[in-house]
């Protein structure tokens, strides 16, 4: 039986890092692990198996002649490339089934495909490879439980050319012990955090070091630290030790609570272990807006302070900022540029608030009678789907202040070098030297310091650092190239007129 699974593709946002992918020559910032880890529950004597990933091939005709069976998994802002999919496999009568966020959170729309396989794949797929080998599949498989992650196979790495992206990905564990409004994860995977052991993760890290690869590895989690006491004792010990043994090969990414600001010992624990860079979801430095949308571990803090410890201790904050709670007023605006400046995150997405589906502020708008479209699940676009309860015309002109604020050279660059001025990453986790680097370098040299019309501020950090702080040096690259995908980015959106 031949299956096809297939990876919709990505519009340009402000996480696909497209613009910046040109500077290293990849074609994708991240492979589709769902999709390669439902192949791995998939016998490779019962089905022959190929993935289209459309974000790095072009899907054919003859790719969807040649399958049995497509399946395919998306991400909402994958939206509209899933119904082109869709169709083309429809024209050619081939049979689909489909899973994963987008198809699980909107099921209702999907009813011309012809399976769909919802939920969490350790639960569902072996129902339905059951009943399809049987010839009775069923339209709709539902889980009726969380599954344990010891279930979980490796992923099928052999079905994707790691060369062609940017970065690989391990998920640990799924769910997230907090509750915020407008997060659909607890919708997802529950709030209770369920996780691999330490001798799975261990088997993951050498199925992608036995690939070849050797950069970065983002562990997807929406809390690493959600089960904090086994993170301590188990995972990130048994992380050392095989990175120890193995030359340190990989630097790891992940999302983390503000909260890990408290626990000194962890941070040095991630740090040891490889980790260099943590997004965080900050929000907002409005307390009364954090009460609103339940984020109560930011709550009665400083968080300014708390980013800050976490950049000296050698993780580097990426942050997700949000506008368009009802509690926000007109000064929201100034006062989030002043604090995303004044703590040296570089990498702040902002976004205007939205309500996907399965949300408590999804349900909220829809008893209020405020819902007006549904979520395009782009986080950076000008894009509402409910009304708010700010002037419309005064949040839309807000958002497009903060964004052409930030991400202005002058403020970019400005923030960058704070950053840099006091982060502090262990020997252990500092940005190493390879040839991929040396051409992007090659390459930032000639698009941003000769023809940019940033070139000015990107000579001037590049200079600081060689004469400040030379360790710093590749990171002053790698940030200049995310500058300009995200000013690039945020072009876009600025051209979106005010209003729609």
């Amino acid at each position: 039986m031949n299956i096809l699974f297939v990876y919709p593709e990505y519009p340009v946002t402000y996480w696909g890092f497209q613009y910046a992918l040109r500077f290293v020559a990849k074609k994708a910032a991240f492979p589709p692990l769902g999709l390669m880890t439902i192949a791995s529950m998939m016998p490779s004597e019962t089905y022959q198996k190929k993935l289209i990933d459309m974000n790095v091939q072009r899907l054919r005709d003859a790719d969807l002649r040649w399958a049995d069976l497509v399946l395919i998994s998306a991400m909402v802002v994958q939206r509209d490339s899933v119904k082109e999919v869709i169709a083309r496999c429809k024209r050619l009568g081939v049979k689909t089934a489909a899973g994963g966020p987008l198809f699980t959170a909107e099921k209702e729309d999907y009813d011309d495909v012809d399976y769909l396989v919802l939920g969490e794949g350790e639960i569902t797929m072996p129902a339905f490879l059951a009943d399809y080998e049987a010839g009775h599949a069923k339209h709709l498989y539902l889980p009726d439980h969380f599954p344990d992650m010891s279930e979980t196979p490796i992923p099928q790495w052999d079905l994707i050319n790691v060369k062609k992206y940017a970065s690989m990905n391990i998920q640990y564990s799924r769910g997230c012990p907090f509750d915020c409004e407008f997060c659909d994860i607890t919708s997802l995977y529950g709030r209770a955090p369920r996780t691999k052991s330490a001798e799975q993760v261990v088997a993951e890290l050498q199925a992608l070091y036995e690939t070849g690869w050797r950069n970065g590895v983002f562990f997807v989690d929406d809390n690493f630290i959600g089960l904090k006491t086994k993170v301590v004792t188990e995972i990130l010990p048994a992380i050392t030790k095989w990175m120890d043994a193995h030359e340190r090969p990989f630097q790891f990414i992940t999302e983390v609570s503000i909260n890990i600001a408290d626990d000194e010992p962890l941070m040095n624990d991630l740090v040891h272990a490889g980790f260099h860079q943590v997004f965080i979801g900050i929000e907002t430095p409005d307390e009364t807006s954090l009460a609103e949308c339940n984020k109560n571990q930011n709550k009665n803090r400083n968080l300014l302070d708390c980013v800050q410890k976490i950049q000296r201790f050698g993780l580097e904050v990426q942050g997700g900022f949000i506008v368009g709670f009802d509690s926000d007023t007109s000064s929201i605006f100034d006062r989030m540029v002043k604090f995303i400046q004044e703590s040296g995150i570089t990498t702040a997405m902002v976004g205007l608030l939205n309500a996907p589906k399965g949300t408590k502020l999804y349900q909220r708008m829809v008893r209020e009678g405020r819902m007006t479209d549904e979520f395009s699940g782009n986080n950076t676009d000008f894009s509402l789907n409910f009304k708010p309860k700010m002037d419309r015309h005064m949040l839309v002109e807000g958002y497009q202040k903060i964004i052409s604020t930030i991400y202005s050279p002058k403020y970019y660059y400005e923030r960058v070098k704070g950053f840099l001025s006091r982060y502090a990453p262990g020997k252990k986790a500092s940005e190493r030297i390879s040839a991929t680097n040396v051409v992007a370098f090659l390459r930032s040299v000639i698009r941003l310091g000769i023809f940019g019309k940033e070139r000015r501020y990107y000579w001037s950090l590049l200079f600081w650092a060689l004469r400040e702080r030379p360790e710093m040096f590749p990171s002053a690259v790698r940030l200049s190239i995310y500058g300009f995908h995200f000013r690039k980015v945020f072009q876009q959106s600025l051209t979106v007129p005010q209003g729609s």
